[in-house]
């Protein structure tokens, strides 16, 4: 197998993938219709409840052609019963995304919204359910992706069933990375899609979830054909297909990153994403970065740093070095504040970090940025 020319992708996924994930793409033409095809779908969907310990009685993966924000479509538009209103805690660009979607499809909802840099006021969420009665989602992020918080799921979830609401939590950038129990995390249905933690391509998004509610659902008050869940998860358990033409060599790619996996094992690949964001903190902090989150509330996932004050910074400048070198970082999302991300993501490990900063601190030096960089403030 000819090796594939490397870059190490320090943007928040696509992720750095391994030759092998990449030529399992390379594969005989199958219709998507065939059995044979169907039985790799079957041991696919099983698998994607195994990563976060799911009993597979209980919860079930449906899979979607499309990106991360397919997944929170799916679930707020298939999810919200009739005369009953969403719970969104926002604290970042990806909630925000959730409060969106409701607003488009007109869906009742409840916005609980903080600063990015601060996490959600526990008190607050339950005084709200109190309040409320009607609520019958809770929904939040779980690794805010543009700053890197983490938010406190499990609190959150247990919240949510002492008052008879399910929780919902977008998992796309924690899935298959930091270690996720559906039971424990009182989680009623998570997300994530193929090119972030498993280490595979994009075009494939999954939701991972209860069997009942979603089967329960089916009376719910319909807002999409495409993009139904249970109508998804109804073909799937009848025929073991999609209902519409599945991304065919993405699956397979997603087979082979599911094999990695396993093969790494849960803590050993949590361990060395710790490995990389710590040494991507360490690199930041030498060169006198500030950043955005605290380092107790961070996810261990995304680290984002703040523009130095120095007339000489440019991020595209520096970003462009680092890209002719093998190296993508990536701008941040914060609206009110000028950052950019570095992530702990893909096949990577420690020494590539080490080798980032080198290229990174060259970028700094052509571009005339003083290190370590200051701030006005």
């Amino acid at each position: 197998m000819e090796s594939v020319k490397r870059n190490v992708l320090l943007n928040p996924g696509p992720s750095t993938t391994t030759d092998s994930v990449k030529y399992a793409q390379v594969v005989p033409d199958i219709c998507p219709r065939e059995k044979e095809f169907a039985s790799l779908m079957k041991g696919l969907r099983e698998d994607l409840v195994r990563v976060v310990h799911g009993d597979l009685e209980k919860y079930t993966s449906v899979l979607f052609c499309g990106s991360g924000t397919l997944n929170i479509d799916v679930c707020l538009n298939s999810l919200l019963p009739a005369n009953k209103k969403i719970l969104v805690i926002n604290n970042g660009a990806y909630s925000t995304r959730a409060t969106e979607i409701c607003q488009y499809y007109g869906l009742p909802y409840i916005e609980l919204k903080y600063p990015v840099d601060e996490r959600p006021d526990l008190s607050e969420v339950l005084e709200t359910l109190q309040k409320n009665a009607d609520i019958a989602v809770v929904y939040t992020t779980h690794n805010e992706t543009g700053t890197g918080i983490l938010n406190p799921i499990r609190e959150i979830g247990a919240l949510a069933h002492r008052y008879g609401a399910i929780f919902i939590t977008d998992t796309t950038s924690t899935y298959a990375m930091r270690p996720i129990d559906i039971e424990k995390d009182n989680i009623d249905f998570l997300m994530a899609s193929a090119q972030k933690g498993l280490m595979a391509f994009t075009g494939l998004s999954f939701v991972v979830g209860n069997r009942d509610v979603i089967e329960a659902s089916k009376d719910y008050p319909k807002h999409s054909y495409y993009c139904n869940l249970f109508l998804q998860y109804d073909y799937f358990e009848k025929t073991g297909e999609m209902h519409f033409t599945p991304p065919v060599q993405t699956i397979y790619a997603t087979l082979q990153a599911l094999k990695e996996y396993w093969a790494e094992g849960e803590q050993a690949k949590w361990a060395r994403h710790t490995r990389v964001f710590n040494a991507i903190n360490k690199g930041l902090d030498e060169l006198g970065f500030k950043q955005v989150i605290k380092p107790e509330w961070r996810a261990g996932l995304v680290s984002s740093a703040i523009y130095p004050d120095d007339p000489n910074w440019s991020f595209e400048k520096v970003h462009d070095y680092c890209y002719e070198r093998g190296f993508t970082i990536y701008p941040g999302k914060i609206s009110t504040t000028n950052t950019f991300r570095l992530c702990a993501l893909g096949a990577i490990d420690e020494q590539d970090i080490e080798d980032f900063f080198n290229v990174f601190k060259e970028a700094l030096a052509v571009c005339g940025v003083k290190t370590p960089v200051k701030y006005n403030d």
